[in-house]
């Protein structure tokens, strides 16, 4: 996979240098809306210098930026062991030698990314909707998708362009701020060229208000809609159940709907990260130019028409469906044999998959604890959740009556 991974870094560096481009003549079209026609190389130059720290900012800070957007808090094996082996379990099938860090989302959508600048320094966050609503065979198949992104390193190029297509956006608020307020006109009258000057100057800023954020989106879509499907192609080996990815898209599609509490957190930079974008509606939505991914219809088609488990058995699905090639001629051509498993429901080893109601239990308790919960269990069953401002030594039970100690008091 070497060959994919320098493609990648190759389509990736040129369209981030494109988006530089478009931030820098941002720069410059707001310069001369505050500084008349001469104004264009000073803007330029600070804009030049804002790429150059949003680089380095983007790289070593941005995925916390994106995890605190959402509310990500982060867990340890202790915390959801299922999770946790997962997630190990995939790291080692897909040859990465760090273990990524793992982030919880308290969103009843289920959906799950990845974000990080190297595959030494990653994260995979998954929302409680999808912890409570997959089986094991599609959470895996969904970790596995992400695991594929940070090995092929796609998270970095993702993060960075997230970033610029931000600050392009504010670029253009102050562009349209400065039209409508009229910035820069008593300057530009003052200068040689007056009026004239003036209107060019408008003309200019107004395209770009329109044009300068539609460019970084479309760039910002490009760089993770074919991804999506090497994605998908990796996972399936990985997991070797593409059965399992196809069954999580279909449940995270269905699962997309819009909610106060979702929507109230959603970063629409980040929704190019997702598995599957969460500002779609429920359903196959229709995909076009502004997409950030591709149609999920086909992406399930794509992998239930796998043969087998291999990245040549992807590339055959994926030419019954769509036009070109997905995965390079030489990784196909080093892509080893993999058959597919049957799902874990069926192997005698397997442990029992716990059902709906027990998933949102332990769901639900891991947010009590990340949130410093204490937790007393009674005699009777009952089982007391206790605020960290709660100072008591001891609770009585509201059901039975009972007195029960509280662990870590005195």
């Amino acid at each position: 996979m070497w060959e994919v991974i320098r493609a990648n870094r190759r389509r990736s560096v040129v369209l981030i240098s494109v988006m530089g481009t478009v931030l820098i003549l941002a720069g410059m079209v707001v310069g001369m809306l505050f500084a008349g026609p001469r104004g264009w190389l000073f803007g330029g130059i600070i804009a030049f210098f804002i790429w150059l720290v949003l680089l380095a900012a983007s790289i070593y800070g941005g995925d916390q930026v994106f995890l605190s957007s959402v509310g990500a808090r982060k867990i340890e094996k202790s915390d959801h062991p299922t999770l946790y082996n997962i997630v190990e379990e995939m790291c080692v099938a897909s040859g990465l030698s760090t273990i990524p860090d793992v982030y919880i989302v308290d969103d009843p959508r289920p959906n799950a990314f990845a974000v990080g600048r190297d595959p030494e320094h990653a994260s995979v966050a998954v929302t409680t909707g999808l912890l409570n609503r997959l089986n094991r065979d599609e959470v895996q198949g969904v970790v596995a998708h992400e695991l594929a992104h940070i090995g092929n390193r796609d998270i970095l190029y993702v993060t960075i362009a997230g970033v610029m297509v931000g600050v392009i956006a504010l670029l253009a608020d102050i562009v349209v701020y400065s039209l409508w307020f009229g910035g820069g006109r008593t300057r530009s009258r003052s200068r040689s060229g007056g009026d004239q000057a003036q209107a060019v100057i408008m003309i200019v800023g107004l395209l770009f208000a329109i044009l300068g954020p539609i460019t970084a989106q479309l760039l910002y879509f490009a760089l993770s809609r074919k991804r999506e499907y090497l994605a998908d192609a990796c996972g399936a080996q990985y997991t070797r159940y593409p059965e399992g990815l196809a069954s999580a898209l279909e449940k995270i599609s269905s699962g997309t709907r819009r909610t106060p509490q979702g929507q109230q957190r959603q970063n629409r930079a980040l929704a190019p990260m997702y598995t599957i974008n969460p500002l779609e509606v429920a359903g196959f939505a229709a995909h076009g130019l502004f997409s950030t991914h591709p149609p999920t219809e086909k992406r399930i088609r794509i992998l239930r028409g796998m043969a087998g488990a291999s990245l040549s058995d992807y590339e055959a699905a994926y030419e019954k469906v769509e036009k070109g090639m997905v995965i390079p001629k030489t990784a196909l051509k080093t892509a080893r044999p993999v058959g597919a498993r049957p799902p874990s429901e069926r192997r005698e080893d397997a442990p029992p998959e716990p059902g709906r109601k027990e998933k949102a239990r332990q769901t639900s308790d891991l947010l009590w604890r990340l949130n410093d919960y204490k937790f007393v269990s009674c005699g009777c069953g009952a089982r007391l959740k206790l605020p960290p401002s709660f100072r008591a030594a001891q609770i009585r039970c509201p059901r039975c009556e009972r007195v029960n100690d509280v662990p870590g008091k005195a």
